[in-house]
């Protein structure tokens, strides 16, 4: 029992180590994008620290760029947080925030790092709802206008996202879905059980595409200002405060996946790119947001 513990004890004072080393070189990272004035791609200022895609550089250039008055987050969909959109920004610039997951297990070991004591964060285990989201975020002490929201769920994202009214982020993070191409605004139908693996074992089915999502930005007052290189996350902006940045429409910002996430029906990856992944859930519906139809995903031109 000795040795085990002094082997924990070597294995955490290298991890920290190795955490020590991350942030310096993304201290400098975030210098440089900083100093940037401006980008043609959002892709010039991506770098990842804790983030997935490159979303830590994008986050340090913007509100470098975008006056933050309130620096509060509010981010879900985090599991056990090592990795996420926020992280780096609550580490390196000290933002408060709240951060949300359905595993109530992801929000234990979060909750164990000492990050959570470090810092102003407050980590909820809820399962979220369009019709929970607005008293979560309350519940947290969180309204009005705040620095940054960040919507990544699998699943129901544009219908919360259409949900949230207590707060006006001046920036929005939010995931779309590649696989629905960068034409139709479609999402899939609201369900509030809705688990992405339970709704298709491709796993492919899922949320929302960009034009979609950009409808309903333009409906909040939000501005595309661009998406990652890797097709996953779309960034927008506040209009009172967009005016440093190109406008993009659905159509110019759209950035097709590369990556290669599909699965057979015991789970194991099948590695289907392009267009045979919409293949897969051609026969399963989605809402056309513009028109308030549903329509099969095979009907997409």
């Amino acid at each position: 029992m000795g040795l085990l513990k002094d082997v924990l004890a070597r294995v955490q004072r290298f991890m920290s180590r190795d955490d020590a080393a991350l942030m310096l070189l993304g201290q400098q990272q975030a210098e440089r994008v900083a100093a940037m004035p401006s980008f043609s791609r959002l892709s010039d200022v991506e770098f990842r620290v804790y983030s997935q895609w490159g979303e830590d550089g994008i986050i340090q250039h913007l509100i470098h760029r975008i006056p933050i008055e309130n620096p509060v987050f509010v981010e879900f969909g985090v599991e056990d947080y090592r990795e996420s959109n926020t992280r780096f920004l609550l580490r390196r610039n000290n933002w408060r925030g709240l951060v949300m997951d359905g595993d109530p297990a992801n929000i234990q070991t979060l909750k164990k790092d000492p990050i959570y004591w470090k810092h102003d964060l407050r980590a909820v285990a809820s399962f979220i709802t369009k019709d929970n989201i607005n008293a979560l975020i309350q519940g947290a002490g969180i309204s009005g206008d705040i620095g940054l929201l960040s919507v990544d769920i699998d699943g129901n994202d544009y219908w919360v996202w259409q949900a949230i009214s207590g707060i006006q982020p001046r920036i929005v993070i939010c995931e779309y879905n590649s696989v629905f191409g960068g034409k139709h605004p479609v999402t899939i139908p609201y369900q509030a059980d809705f688990q992405r693996t339970r709704a298709h074992s491709s796993n492919l089915y899922w949320g929302a595409s960009l034009p979609a999502l950009c409808e309903l930005a333009a409906s909040k007052g939000y501005e595309l200002i661009g998406c990652t290189s890797a097709g996953v996350n779309a960034f927008f902006v506040r209009r009172d405060l967009a005016g440093p940045f190109r406008k993009l429409s659905a159509a110019e910002g759209y950035v097709e996946s590369r990556y290669r996430e599909s699965r057979d029906a015991s789970g194991a990856l099948t590695f289907v790119s392009g267009p045979d992944r919409l293949r897969l859930i051609a026969d399963l519906p989605v809402v056309d947001v513009v028109r308030q139809t549903t329509l099969r995903l095979g009907d997409l031109s």
